[in-house]
């Protein structure tokens, strides 16, 4: 009987907030998939807590004492990779140390967390929830060169509660209606990129081999409020392409990438052959604001057979339905493959329901968006 029993995942927080580790911790006792392994001040006691047991995913803090969560991000990913999420305040540059750790090979970010009301989960912890889960399911995490350790580091270099109640799971029609006709094609190329957990590395990997000629972007990249303006500026100072955090009212030209800010949806307006942003308040959809379904719902009425739609790494099936109404509307898809997928969860969804023409290793979706920009030109 007991053999027949789902295995949970091991959760273990590393923390100097007392407040935090039980927030968090209460939260992860909550969900029947997760067992908190653990919730320690540092990562000194985190070692030798790990050293009884190996966690599935870590839940990390930056600012610490005795070793700060960079470091101890570092060792872990050139010693024995493990998916990590990054527990963070406010970002606020392209420097940010968690813009730094998505770099060593963390494989999300989230914001602290938020009290909540008895037997509620609010919107913002269920992500929360789901994000730790996405990550434990995490492959293909690659070892970093030790060269990142610093040369002179020191030391070593609650019982099942009843799950509470979540929240409606809206789609895209809480946003914006779906279209009725096709859009007539042209020249003027549009790409639309989809991706969650694990995306912050593939979108890196692929924006930084476009060239200033590839048809003008839009991406949406889960990520919380605040930062992804840090996360465009970094993107921006490592590709040939023009990364920013989309405003109202941007817009899309060759050479130009527009990640949806965090906390906000984005959605593709078209005026004559010019295409520019919409950025809008509204209720998350699939869970999630922004949203890669309302991304690509819009980009779906609004340019059609004239959009390239891409949706790569993520758990989950935001994407998966708009990414179909693309490729319903004449747009050509294509999903990131299984091999290369950090979590193979979005694009597997979209793959499910027909919405994709091409799977593809992350390799070859650059060279795919370049052969698509020159064929616009």
């Amino acid at each position: 009987m007991m053999s027949s029993l789902k295995k949970k995942m091991e959760v273990l927080i590393v923390d100097d907030s007392a407040v935090v580790r039980q927030v968090l911790g209460e939260l992860i006792t909550s969900d029947p998939d997760l067992n908190l392994m653990g919730a320690v001040a540092d990562p000194i006691f985190a070692m030798k807590r790990m050293e009884r047991q190996w966690p599935d995913v870590i839940v990390l803090d930056i600012e610490m004492p005795r070793m700060d969560g960079l470091t101890f991000l570092k060792k872990i990913m050139s010693e024995r990779p493990t998916p990590v999420v990054m527990c963070s305040s406010l970002v606020s540059s392209s420097a940010d140390p968690t813009m730094q750790a998505m770099s060593y090979g963390a494989v999300d970010i989230v914001c602290k967390p938020k009290f909540q009301t008895k037997n509620r989960i609010s919107d913002e912890n269920k992500v929360l929830l789901d994000t730790i889960k996405s990550a434990a399911k995490a492959k293909n995490l690659k070892k970093i060169n030790a060269k990142f350790l610093k040369a002179d580091e020191t030391g070593v270099t609650a019982q099942q509660k009843s799950a509470p109640s979540t929240p409606q799971k809206l789609t895209a029609d809480a946003i914006l209606q779906k279209a009725s006709k096709q859009v007539t094609q042209n020249t003027s190329g549009i790409i639309a990129i989809g991706t969650s957990t694990g995306g912050t590395q593939a979108l890196e990997a692929v924006l930084t081999h476009l060239q200033p000629s590839s048809c003008g972007m839009v991406v949406v990249q889960h990520m919380p409020e605040h930062f992804t303006k840090a996360f465009a500026d970094r993107l921006n100072s490592l590709c040939a392409v023009e990364v920013s955090e989309a405003k109202d009212g941007d817009v899309v030209t060759a050479g130009k990438v527009l990640i949806a800010p965090g906390g906000k949806h984005m959605t593709l307006k078209r005026t004559g052959i010019s295409y520019f942003v919409e950025v809008v308040e509204g209720p998350l959809v699939n869970r999630h604001r922004p949203s890669v379904d309302v991304l690509f719902r819009s980009v779906a009425k609004h340019a059609g057979k004239n959009a390239l739609g891409i949706i790569m790494t993520g758990m989950g099936d935001d994407g998966a339905r708009g990414l179909k109404e693309m490729h319903d509307f004449g747009a050509y898809t294509i999903g990131q493959d299984e091999k290369s997928c950090i979590v193979y969860g979005m694009p597997k969804e979209a793959f499910k329901v027909g919405a994709i023409d091409m799977q593809m290793p992350l390799d070859s979706i650059a060279p795919a968006i370049m052969n698509f920009s020159d064929r616009k030109h």
